[in-house]
């Protein structure tokens, strides 16, 4: 086996550990993180509603029994597109917790805005209850979403201060030879030099 100190070039060993630590760290964390993907598909979905709500806004109040509102439901509309701007632009956890959450009070307007409809008069085809559902299980993913990506921007934020440390309980003159003052030498050890004489 070449000395790779002398040719200058990595041993076959050392190729190999360092293609085993490059399979082992994670090339972008965030990047492949179950939150950001849902974050992501939250914020498309949002872009999606909201044209929706835009471009349609007529035919959606009928069926969810806000006939006469679609001036609300398109500001609905332009609040979802924000929102999912706001997701797809942040690249850190942190921003894109805030947009989720965004999310998260806006479905909460929703809610509240069929709700009202569900309990005033409305025709038999309209299904503001039905409309209330999909917002709640939306709603709950924004929730665990928000929540995840929040931990995410908490961990990140996190480092331990070593500055205090000098990575040594004592100077180096006074821990030279402590180790061997408590050697207790073991029988079978061939060692030719007394342990005590490694002192000096």
């Amino acid at each position: 086996m070449s000395n790779p100190e002398l040719t200058g070039r990595p041993s076959a060993l050392d190729r190999k550990a360092r293609a085993l630590a490059r399979v082992a760290t994670p090339a972008g964390p965030r990047r492949h993180s179950a939150s950001t993907k849902l974050a992501r598909g939250l914020g498309w979905f949002s872009i999606g509603l909201g044209v929706v709500e835009l471009l349609a806004a007529g035919p959606l109040a009928r069926l969810v029994g806000l006939q006469g509102r679609e001036s609300l439901l398109r500001a609905c509309g332009v609040r979802e597109i924000a929102s999912g701007i706001g997701i797809l632009a942040s690249r850190e956890a942190a921003p894109q917790s805030a947009a989720v959450w965004s999310r998260v009070v806006g479905d909460a307007m929703d809610l509240s805005m069929l709700g009202a409809a569900a309990v005033a008069p409305r025709p038999a085809d309209a299904h503001p209850i039905a409309a209330m559902a999909a917002v709640a299980g939306v709603t709950a993913l924004d929730v665990t979403c928000a929540c995840s990506l929040q931990q995410e921007a908490h961990a990140a934020r996190q480092t331990t201060d070593y500055s205090d440390r000098s990575g040594l309980a004592a100077p180096p003159e006074q821990m030279r030879g402590a180790a061997l003052e408590t050697f207790t030498q073991p029988p079978d050890m061939r060692v030719s030099v007394p342990a005590s004489e490694l002192l000096h």
